[in-house]
């Protein structure tokens, strides 16, 4: 069952102890538009597929990430969030990890799914396996008055 959240409200995301990350919803729009990432463009051909992960969370990052708990410089003021500060943010690797789980994988989850059926490319029953044993006779034709 795909379950839809109609309001679209920016929620926290707690990544580790002491940090999260306020992030607006995983739409369309946003993954189309990290797709287009110009770092993403800018990947040489045959990029290894963490290279390409990478890029992508980062990309989704910057787009989603709206504010941010926890996050500060090495003197420990607190930073603002911008699209250098979710790029370094995003190098430690549990907090992508996390990200990647929390928010990321949702969607691509959601993606997998699609709509729960079963593989059914020319018909409703192509994908289904029998189960009843098949006739032996046919059946007569039912009586007409």
């Amino acid at each position: 069952m795909i379950r839809l959240n109609l309001t679209a409200t920016p929620g926290w995301l707690n990544l580790a102890p002491g940090l999260r990350l306020l992030v607006g919803p995983l739409t369309t729009a946003l993954m189309v538009s990290a797709r287009a990432d110009p770092t993403i463009e800018a990947l040489p051909e045959g990029a290894s597929q963490e290279a390409l992960a990478l890029a992508m969370a980062k990309a989704v990052a910057r787009r989603a990430v709206l504010d941010w708990e926890g996050v500060g410089d090495e003197t420990g003021q607190a930073l603002p969030v911008t699209p250098e500060g979710v790029d370094a943010l995003l190098e430690i690797w549990p907090v992508f990890e996390a990200f990647q789980t929390m928010y990321v994988a949702k969607g691509l989850i959601l993606d997998a799914e699609k709509n729960v059926s079963a593989p059914s490319p020319t018909g409703p029953s192509v994908g289904a396996t029998g189960i009843a044993p098949p006739a032996k006779l046919p059946a007569p034709t039912a009586p007409q008055d």
